[in-house]
């Protein structure tokens, strides 16, 4: 059996639909195509043939709603498609590639020459857009990629990127021929993964690359820093194991606490040692994440994992004053809606906030839903023409609302809120700045929480 005959329809790059398989928009396409070529049919009516077998929705709907000469009305689906995603919802996310550039740039510089990075673009590179980073990154001198999942690996591959990607865990045995078919490596800290990983290489005549996890303290994934040469043994009379590289991951790189960590990078040290006394190649060595890289120049070994530094966002307060990182992410939305509200009435569910008088309450359709927690709610503030407005009313999960005053006094300008106004979430305007470590920080979590949770369901921008 060759590489190219993976079981269960499993071919690499190829096309995996089944046999007669087409999708609606294919079904779509084709009979404009075929319109086009047999007398002039517009792409409407040959998207409308498509559904004409008593079919619900938008093209039924024109047909039963027809104008008084008795012509339905004609949407073009390729203008419809043209109509720009931010104004079919006003609420986006703005990604700065150039930040992204910046802060690669900035921890290659602090590790070095001789030090390779990897890019964590797991979670969807951080709520950031996985393969938009991941190109950034790539194209920014990064070696590696790093994800969680094969599928995160998957979709990598599909969009072309062809760089080394590691699963930063060990995934189920049903997704061995996956790993292989788009030559994603996984992480591998049992013997039973590692054999049956090892054998179904070899049956299609292949390789098997990995990395060894090994738990130095953290107790999350790994085999025991003290237990890797025996597990070694166990495994590696596979000719088809490639041991690629040994990792491990700091639980307190980030804290003014040292203790613990000096006890992981001992252990790991010592485990790698081991390796290599037992006749074992570790391949490449690495345990930095973010934090470490920037605070321990003494562990970035061979690579460096650039994990929530990419985002340019600080893992906690004591790498702040080492390294200058750009954010990368801001959240815009416009207003939907302005009104005066009296004294005394109150705004949004359960009422716990009233107006004070004289303050107009302006609405933005964005919510909890889309990432803006609830737990925010009368704790946060946007920014509307370079100005600080305060966020009122519990957020919906679709809209949330914030207050204007309308006031007059000392230097402050007075603002005139209209629909359409564009507002700022996250991000800087002037002098005005509202960061998602504000939120953190709000919330008593951390920044990467409230990254990741800005949702799939506003249009995302790169700039």
């Amino acid at each position: 059996m060759t590489a190219q005959e993976l079981p269960n329809g499993f071919t690499g790059f190829a096309n995996r639909k089944p046999l007669g398989f087409e999708s609606a928009r294919s079904a779509i396409n084709a009979n404009a195509r075929g319109a086009g070529s047999s007398g002039g049919q517009s792409a409407y009516e040959a998207t409308s043939a498509v559904f004409n077998s008593g079919a619900e929705g938008a093209f039924q709907y024109a047909r039963d709603h027809a104008r008084p000469d008795d012509e339905p009305a004609q949407f073009d689906p390729d203008k419809l498609r043209l109509i720009p995603t931010t104004d079919r919802r006003w609420a986006w996310t703005e990604i700065d590639l150039n930040a992204i550039r910046y802060n690669a740039t900035m921890i290659k510089q602090r590790v070095g020459a001789g030090v390779r990075v990897m890019a964590v673009v797991k979670a969807d590179a951080y709520g950031h857009g996985a393969v938009k980073c991941a190109k950034t990154a790539l194209n920014s001198g990064v070696d590696y990629l790093g994800v969680a999942t094969v599928d995160e690996a998957i979709e990598l591959r599909e969009a072309l990127v062809n760089a080394p990607i590691l699963v930063l865990s060990q995934p189920p045995l049903s997704a061995i021929p996956l790993l292989l078919a788009y030559k994603v490596m996984p992480s591998v800290y049992t013997p039973e993964f590692a054999i049956q990983y090892a054998e179904t290489a070899d049956a299609y005549g292949m390789k098997a690359p990995y990395h060894l996890a090994v738990n130095t303290g953290m107790n999350r994934i790994g085999v025991r820093h003290d237990e890797v040469v025996e597990f070694m043994g166990q495994v590696s009379f596979h000719r088809a194991l490639d041991l690629v590289g040994t990792f491990t991951h700091f639980a307190t790189a980030d804290s003014a606490e040292t203790l613990d960590f000096q006890i992981q990078v001992k252990r790991f040290i010592e485990a790698v040692t081991a390796l290599n006394v037992a006749g074992f190649n570790p391949g490449i060595v690495h345990a930095a994440n973010t934090a470490a890289a920037i605070r321990y120049p003494d562990v970035h070994f061979d690579m460096v994992r650039l994990g929530v530094g990419l985002y340019g966002l600080h893992p906690s307060s004591v790498t702040r004053p080492l390294i200058d990182l750009k954010p990368v992410m801001s959240v815009h939305a416009r207003i939907s809606d302005v009104r005066t509200v009296p004294m005394s009435e109150g705004v949004s569910y359960g009422m716990n906030y009233r107006s004070p008088g004289s303050v107009k309450i302006c609405t933005l359709p964005i919510g909890y839903a889309d990432g803006l927690r609830r737990g925010l709610s009368g704790r946060t503030d946007v920014i509307l023409k370079g100005q600080r407005c305060r966020q009122v009313g519990n957020i919906c999960m679709d809209q949330c609302m914030f207050e204007v005053d309308m006031r007059t006094y000392a230097n402050r300008l007075k603002l005139d809120p209209q629909i359409g106004d564009e507002v700022l979430l996250v991000g800087r305007e002037g002098d005005s700045v509202v960061t998602i470590d504000d939120m953190a920080n709000t919330l008593g979590t951390i920044n990467y929480e409230v990254a990741i949770g800005f949702s799939h369901r506003m249009p995302r921008y790169y700039v």
